[in-house]
């Protein structure tokens, strides 16, 4: 398992979501994406792009100043892939 840092700090909206979900496809099941945001929209992004990805998300500091998430990469389903059910 490794860690992989995101500084995303000044970027606005979509932005913080597109680059988190980009950073994501390059990780392997069990990987954790630490990603620093600043753009107050992110605490809403972030956490429904993950509901997308199936992947587990944890925000672990939420300040006046910076918003830190904690993204753990999950194995995903063949369903959830094709988009069938």
């Amino acid at each position: 398992m490794t860690t992989t840092k995101l500084d995303l700090s000044g970027l606005k909206c979509p932005l913080p979501a597109l680059k988190t979900r980009k950073a994501l496809k390059s990780l392997q099941p069990g990987d954790v994406l630490e990603v620093h945001c600043t753009d107050p929209l992110s605490v809403i992004d972030i956490p429904a792009l993950i509901g997308e990805t199936g992947d587990r998300v944890e925000i672990t500091e939420r300040t006046d100043r910076r918003i830190v998430f904690m993204i753990e990469k999950r194995t995903r389903h063949p369903s959830a892939e094709s988009g069938s059910t």
